[in-house]
């Protein structure tokens, strides 16, 4: 009504060769910056190699800073984000370190690099610490981190606090939540396709891992909202019952392993989803010591919060009463391994203080006074190349398995080989 006079401006258009220039001078001087900045803090140090990493496709400028430093006749490797970064990129940033920095030892001349410098803002430096402390011992020796100021300024070290932090928030009893009776109705259209995920506001149905359907309790009235798409959920009712057939029988044709198309969304869409609604009906196909029942999916330690902290895939329990956590991918994915050590980590923090058990998540069954062991699962072509790089990195006191899965895994899951990697 007046309020705003709203300015449209017209700009030449550019092409994305010429952006991606912008991006990675900007990007190279933010390097530029860090190198000068160690140069400053360390006497007698020269920068001998000042990079952006590659990008993610062909072409397109690094997110992290790669420096290489001499002083007194050795190198220093140092390595930072230069983009604004999330604690729950903090995977892919020490993956990247760690596979450049063990390169780069077998690939150069002597003087050799002997360390490993981590520049991160302070946002980062928590959650790297607790990574950086699950790395073998002679690794952990030659890391040192440094919180940098966003306006590159000051550095300062940060000594990595200890692996296993005095305050944790216990874990609720977990209670057998009833299905609805919408829920039910929904299920008995395809009962060996359709699971529920409980969560506080109610249900949340799943086609084969992928979320079709929401039912709600409003003022004691159950309702059901579906679709694929969050943003364009309608309410089931008579108005909408044909677009509810419509999407039960697009489900039935193209979310099954023998669709026709495989390019369509159904097929392609939430994979890693898929393979864990196949898990979770019997996870005795992946290792037959483990307890069918109970299962916890999507398992959350803590809330998310500033950390970025993800749920765990699968937590079971093995007969022998050795707790497992279990980390699927459908396709290569270069934080597979730090994910799992992670969560290895939190998992453990809460079985020395007796959280798990006091919560009874696993009913009256007893849990071993172990660690649990990690259990990475990824079809056999969709392993990351850098997997058992980043894998020798890891403590031996973490055991870590890889399996193998068949490649037509939707059709019914086969494991094709099992091994400790680290």
């Amino acid at each position: 009504m007046g309020a705003e006079q709203p300015l449209l401006e017209l700009v030449p258009r550019a092409p994305a060769t010429a952006l991606a220039a912008i991006i990675r001078a900007a990007r190279k001087v933010r390097c530029d910056r860090i190198a000068q900045l160690v140069c400053a803090s360390e006497p007698k140090t020269t920068i001998e190699r000042c990079g952006l990493s590659p990008g993610i496709r062909r072409g397109h400028p690094g997110r992290y800073a790669r420096i290489l430093l001499r002083r007194q006749g050795k190198r220093i490797a140092v390595t930072g984000p230069v983009i604004s970064t999330h604690p729950s990129t903090i995977d892919a940033f020490l993956s990247s370190a760690l596979l450049w920095f063990t390169r780069t030892r077998e690939r150069t001349k002597p003087p050799f690099v002997e360390h490993l410098w981590l520049i991160v803002p302070e946002a980062l430096a928590k959650p790297l610490c607790y990574r950086v402390a699950l790395l073998r011992e002679s690794l952990r020796d030659v890391i040192q981190l440094f919180i940098v100021d966003d306006e590159l300024r000051t550095l300062s070290p940060v000594p990595c606090p200890e692996l296993w932090i005095r305050k944790l928030t216990r874990f609720p009893p977990v209670l057998a939540a009833p299905l609805s009776e919408q829920a039910n109705a929904i299920i008995a259209e395809a009962p060996e396709s359709i699971d529920v995920v409980h969560s506080r506001h109610g249900e949340t149905l799943r086609y084969f891992g992928l979320p079709f359907a929401r039912v709600r309790s409003l003022m004691s009235v159950e309702r059901v909202w579906f679709g694929i798409d969050a943003t364009r959920r309608q309410l089931l009712d008579d108005s909408s019952f044909h677009e509810w057939q419509n999407l039960l029988r697009d489900l039935r044709e193209h979310r099954c392993a023998t669709t026709l198309d495989r390019r369509h969304a159904f097929y392609r869409t939430a994979a890693e989803a898929w393979l864990e609604s196949l898990l979770r009906r019997d996870i005795t196909r992946l290792d037959p010591g483990l307890i069918i029942a109970p299962l916890h999916a999507q398992f959350r330690t803590a809330h998310s919060g500033k950390l970025g902290i993800r749920p765990i895939d699968l937590l079971a329990l093995r007969q022998d009463g050795r707790l497992v956590v279990i980390e699927l991918k459908a396709s290569e994915d270069r934080e597979h391994v730090l994910q799992g050590a992670d969560y290895w980590r939190r998992v453990e923090a809460h079985r020395r203080r007796g959280h798990i058990a006091r919560a009874k998540l696993f009913g009256d069954k007893r849990i071993k006074d172990e660690p649990p062991l990690v259990y990475l699962v990824a079809p056999t072509l969709r392993v990351h190349p850098s997997f058992h790089t980043l894998a020798r990195c890891i403590s031996t006191d973490i055991e870590i398995y890889r399996f193998d899965l068949n490649e037509d895994w939707r059709s019914g899951v086969r494991v094709m080989r099992r091994m400790r990697v680290n």
